[in-house]
């Protein structure tokens, strides 16, 4: 019995945890507010962290700090409680998404959109196809590879992107205004484009590739047909016999089974859990104090284990060793960037904008940030790219968001922020839950997101 005991005492991995857990999201609540120092978001911090704790840095400067830290026993752990907490941040996403904000938007916000889109979607496949050959895994064919590198450098992190507006009184300035709707429509659209992909590469053939779209379009039109009318009833029923208890329930269990029936589907959880998100109804109190709930708990607590879940898979000393690597990661970053930035930035000159508001929507459409490492984990979870490139990509992630601020600093140098016309106060200034008319509600992006505190 006492040797039983001991085994059991030895695998047990919660005392594991119950250092690492702590550690990880103090470290990472540290990282945020020095970076917010320096006016950067919050979650270039945090990718930070990530990266530091992972082999990158701890593992190759301490080894023995880091196993001590970070067991293999309670890694697995770790990864769960993190895509748990990933899966309640797509819920929150999906929930500020609304089309109706994106169809009060003039056609502008999607041309400029489709572009930041098509244009970084072609030189991602120039480039993913000079790629394959050293970086694909092996087995896997040129076509989900490809398909995966140019949607991952067409992305766009709407909810970081919504707090630098806010916290920089633009976000009912115009240009702050297009900016938002172009993000809006550019995460929809990658989210669709992302769906498409893993259904291409977790599909043994065509036919199943064509069969897991149209149960994906079957199971949102459900979703927008069916469940969005009954949440509706739910929710109005909870507020008159105020049970705020279970409508935390409905919410939570809603966004898991929805994220299960796309598991099952094929095209990843994620999707179930934003779309769930999407069709919950908005303007509820009940809803809004609940999701805050989720939100309070969810994003400080559990997504900084997501963090560095994806920190321990990216290792820079990979490539150190080679310099040709090294230049790839060059290319990559520069495609990245003067795609998604030319391309946000030509379009809205085009549109009529000025330069200085053109090459403003271009850096905004430039920042990547936790919405890139969500789509990247999922490639590596496929199996469609390897450490090597998954790294390069990170990399690539965490420069390009933290070049957004500093970027708009300099582009709009010398130019107070536009003040509201028959506005009293600070612009940008919302409180949680607040729903501006410009469909972001002050919650996922005033902390997901992560920009620095307004002063």
């Amino acid at each position: 019995m006492a040797i039983a005991a001991a085994a059991a005492a030895a695998t047990d991995p919660l005392p594991d945890l119950l250092i690492a857990v702590p550690a990880v999201i103090l470290l990472c609540a540290l990282g945020a507010r020095l970076v917010r120092r320096a006016g950067q978001p919050a979650v270039v911090g945090e990718i930070a962290v990530g990266l530091l704790l992972g082999p990158s840095f701890l593992g190759w400067l301490w080894p023995g700090a880091q196993e001590w830290l970070l067991p293999a026993s309670c890694l697995p752990y770790l990864g769960l409680l993190g895509n748990l907490g990933l899966l309640i941040f797509m819920f929150l996403v999906g929930q500020e998404l609304r089309i109706g904000s994106l169809r009060a938007q003039s056609s502008t916000a999607a041309a400029v959109s489709m572009t930041s889109i098509a244009l970084p979607l072609g030189l991602g496949t120039l480039l993913a196809l000079g790629m394959y050959d050293s970086f694909a895994p092996e087995g896997v064919e040129r076509l989900p590879f490809v398909l995966f590198i140019a949607v991952a450098m067409s992305i766009t992190a709407f909810p970081v992107m919504a707090r630098i507006l806010v916290d920089r009184g633009m976000y009912r300035a115009p240009v702050g205004v297009l900016a938002l709707a172009c993000a809006a429509f550019d995460d929809v659209t990658a989210w669709c484009l992302l769906a498409a992909v893993v259904a291409v590469s977790s599909a043994g053939s065509p036919m199943e590739a064509v069969t897991t779209a149209l149960s994906a379009v079957g199971f949102a039109f459900f979703m927008v047909v069916v469940v969005r009318p009954v949440l509706a009833r739910l929710t109005a029923r909870a507020e008159r016999v105020s049970t705020d208890g279970m409508v935390l329930v409905l919410l939570f269990s809603g966004l898991c089974l929805s994220a299960l029936a796309t598991d099952l589907i094929g095209v990843h959880a994620l999707f179930g859990a934003f779309l769930f998100g999407a069709v919950t109804p908005c303007g509820s109190r009940v809803v809004e104090v609940q999701t805050s709930r989720l939100r309070a708990f969810a994003v400080p607590v559990l997504l900084p284990l997501f963090f560095v879940t994806t920190g321990l898979r990216a290792d820079v000393g990979l490539l150190a060793a080679d310099p040709v690597q090294w230049l790839w990661a060059g290319a990559v970053l520069v495609v990245a960037v003067l795609a998604k930035w030319g391309g946000g930035t030509g379009a809205a000159r085009l549109a009529g904008r000025s330069w200085r508001d053109a090459m403003s929507i271009g850096a905004l459409m430039n920042c990547r940030g936790l919405t890139e490492l969500i789509v990247l984990n999922v490639g590596l979870g496929l199996g469609v790219i390897g450490q090597n490139l998954f790294t390069i990509l990170v990399l690539m992630a965490l420069i390009t968001t933290a070049a957004t601020s500093p970027a708009l600093d300099r582009i709009r140098k010398g130019m107070p922020e536009e003040a509201l016309e028959g506005e009293e106060g600070q612009v940008g200034e919302p409180v949680d839950g607040e729903r501006r008319p410009d469909g972001v509600q002050g919650t996922v992006g005033a902390r997901a997101g992560g920009a620095r505190p307004a002063s």
